[in-house]
């Protein structure tokens, strides 16, 4: 039902995560991040609760397969959850349960792991992170590496919804963007394109919640 992956910036210490699936508002349940933390996925016949989980553990000090040892240990229905993460170190950790759905896989790279379920074929999580790539913004990467899962196949049926989330250093996330349901158009594309939109601005956003003072202009009538 979804694919995704989760990476780390090394250069910045943003986290981020990119996902698609055909069921509707995916990254609402599955996405999940913290600033100075991590990033963890939930997905497959999803528990939502597994992801903040993940999180709380690696900010108690635990690494990434430290902590995702101890949720697949305690966690009820395991063997029908695909959980990965990503901590702070660039560690990553995936767990796929036996249950999981349909043509299943994972792939790993340096602070990146990609995975999914019910894809159209094992391949896609490798094409995500080849998609990925090595240099660039994490945004700019993270979708890159969502169409090149899309085109290596993505989900063995159509997808109706996607999703970014990114979170920077020390705050809020600096960018979610999703795309909770469309009929007969790409999600994908939708997310894509409000991050084309979105990117250019974002500073100026954190900014104005930093210090308001010295934003900029807010380009809207009244602002002088």
């Amino acid at each position: 039902m979804t694919f995704s992956l989760l990476a780390r910036c090394p250069d910045t210490g943003r986290f981020g995560m990119v996902i698609s699936s055909s069921s509707p508002a995916v990254a609402s349940r599955c996405a999940h991040a913290r600033a100075g933390v991590g990033v963890a996925a939930a997905q497959n016949i999803t528990d939502p609760a597994l992801g903040p989980r993940l999180l709380d553990l690696m900010g108690q000090g635990l690494s990434a397969p430290e902590a995702m040892a101890r949720v697949v240990a305690g966690a009820p229905h395991i063997e029908f959850r695909q959980l990965m993460v990503v901590d702070r170190a660039g560690r990553v950790a995936q767990h796929s349960g036996a249950r999981i759905l349909g043509v299943w896989g994972t792939a790993a790279g340096d602070g990146v792991v990609a995975g999914g379920n019910l894809l159209a074929n094992p391949e896609v999580p490798r094409a995500m992170i080849a998609g990925f790539g090595t240099t660039g913004d994490l945004g700019d990467r993270m979708i890159a590496a969502l169409m090149a899962g899309r085109d290596a196949g993505g989900e063995a049926g159509a997808v109706h919804s996607a999703g970014l989330l990114m979170v920077d250093a020390e705050s809020w996330p600096v960018a979610e963007l999703r795309c909770d349901w469309l009929d007969d158009a790409d999600p994908i594309a939708a997310v894509a394109r409000a991050w084309q939109v979105y990117a250019p601005q974002m500073a100026a956003y954190v900014q104005r919640a930093r210090d308001p003072r010295v934003a900029p202009s807010y380009g809207v009538p009244g602002d002088k």
